[in-house]
């Protein structure tokens, strides 16, 4: 099949690089000539394990290309994915559409022949009839199928959620437009990855619901665990004892900071905004929302109160800048608020992440970037853990006390335990357990 890519940001080059794998001839396009050059020549834009590997190995097959041109690709395609961003809209939360009604444009504009044109971006319900209208009045003679195929890929492990989906959700009632996605999609069938065809809007929605549910789930276990701070018990063991509950299942109930990143709250909030629009509000996704944005802040008020009430004049050592690990992905990170509210309180950050300083540098103010977690601790009189990146699980807990000035750790992703911290003279700190 020949597949044409609209947009190589994160699910666009994902995607595509994974189709190209599949065999299927994969063009990405898009609009930023920079970006082009640099996968052009062999740069990835993003940090995903695998990701370089498998775009070079692909683009070397000729399998995969990259190109600003639309026209070409989109006329020789059997199926043109749209995965442009849909970013909140300023002012009133609901997704940004623009770039999305802008490539449904142009793309009607350059098709010859059946075409299937398939919604990969995260859209609201009802952008499918949208963009088909708008394709259609822009080219009334144009044969084409809107189709619904949301992503359900996480940051850090993408290309195994691709290539071994728990469940491929295709919005469609148009049988070739189905035929075609069966063909697409036919690769996985032998590891029996689960195609389900629904309508356009059930698919849309199913997306939303997907994201809004797991979002819920860490947020309940975020106030499980100051419930447990309040009465002495442990959120660990408690998020064991439920998620042994084959109802319940264990994803997602890991207490920490809140939820971050590109999906979940742009994600909630979208759904929020729309719900409410059409007189159907979602109480507990509204809560959702207004306990996470919270959240972010009272990390940062347990780190002063580990540090004595007071951070002012205090030099404090963060580790973990992105969203969670195996991703530079600082969109919506719990650092962000974090690090602003200690800096509020009149703390120097000294900083140090794996993969996500260079995005860092551009949105943080007034924050030292070390060369590594030791340096990072050198001199601090308490150290942070907000990322839960594997090199910060195993530290030199010798070398961590000897480099800090005083032995204070906020561990807001309890990778420690709590016996072993204070028993090596730690003043520790962590979520959920007193």
């Amino acid at each position: 099949m020949r597949v044409t890519m609209i947009g190589s940001g994160y699910v666009g080059l994902v995607s595509g690089a994974c189709f190209a794998d599949f065999g299927h001839v994969v063009t990405c396009v898009d609009t930023d000539a920079s970006k082009i050059e640099a996968l052009n020549r062999g740069e990835i834009p993003i940090f995903e394990p695998g990701l370089g590997d498998l775009v070079a190995k692909n683009v070397r097959e000729g399998r995969l290309s990259f190109t600003t041109e639309l026209a070409g690709p989109v006329r020789g395609a059997d199926a043109v994915f749209i995965a442009v961003g849909t970013p909140t809209r300023r002012g009133d939360g609901h997704a940004d559409l623009s770039y999305v009604y802008q490539a449904a444009r142009d793309v009607v504009a350059e098709i010859d022949g059946f075409t299937v044109i398939v919604t990969k971006s995260t859209v609201p319900v009802g952008t499918g009839d949208e963009v088909e209208r708008i394709m259609r009045e822009t080219r009334p003679d144009a044969d084409f199928a809107v189709v619904s195929n949301p992503e359900f890929l996480r940051e850090g492990a993408a290309i195994g959620d691709f290539k071994r989906p728990d469940r491929i959700v295709i919005g469609t009632e148009d049988e070739r437009a189905r035929a075609v996605m069966e063909e697409i999609y036919r690769p996985l069938y032998l590891n029996a990855a689960p195609l389900l065809f629904t309508q356009r809007r059930t698919s849309e929605v199913i997306k939303y619901a997907a994201n809004a549910y797991l979002a819920t789930k860490i947020t309940f276990i975020n106030e499980m665990a100051d419930l447990c701070e309040a009465v002495g018990a442990n959120v660990q063991e408690v998020a064991r004892g439920i998620g042994l509950d084959n109802r319940i299942g264990s994803k997602f109930l890991h207490a920490g900071p809140g939820f971050g990143g590109s999906c979940f709250p742009k994600d909630t909030l979208a759904l929020m905004k729309t719900a409410q629009d059409l007189g159907s509000p979602l109480r507990i996704v509204e809560t959702v929302v207004a306990v996470n944005d919270q959240r972010k802040r009272a990390m940062a008020r347990k780190v002063i109160t580990a540090c004595g009430g007071s951070v002012r004049g205090k030099r404090i050592a963060v580790l973990g800048l992105a969203f969670k690990p195996n991703t530079d992905d600082m969109r919506e990170a719990p650092s962000l608020a974090i690090i602003a509210a200690l800096q509020d309180g009149g703390a120097h950050v000294v900083a140090f992440d794996p993969e996500s300083m260079a995005p860092a540098r551009a949105l943080l103010n007034d924050v030292t970037f070390a060369a590594d977690p030791y340096s990072c601790i050198e001199g601090a009189d308490a150290l942070v853990i907000i990322t839960e990146w594997d090199a910060f699980r195993a530290l030199d807990l010798d070398r961590v006390k000897l480099g800090l000035r005083a032995p204070v750790v906020v561990d807001l992703r309890n990778i420690y335990r709590s016996e072993d911290m204070r028993r090596r003279g730690f003043s520790y700190s962590n979520v959920g357990n007193a």
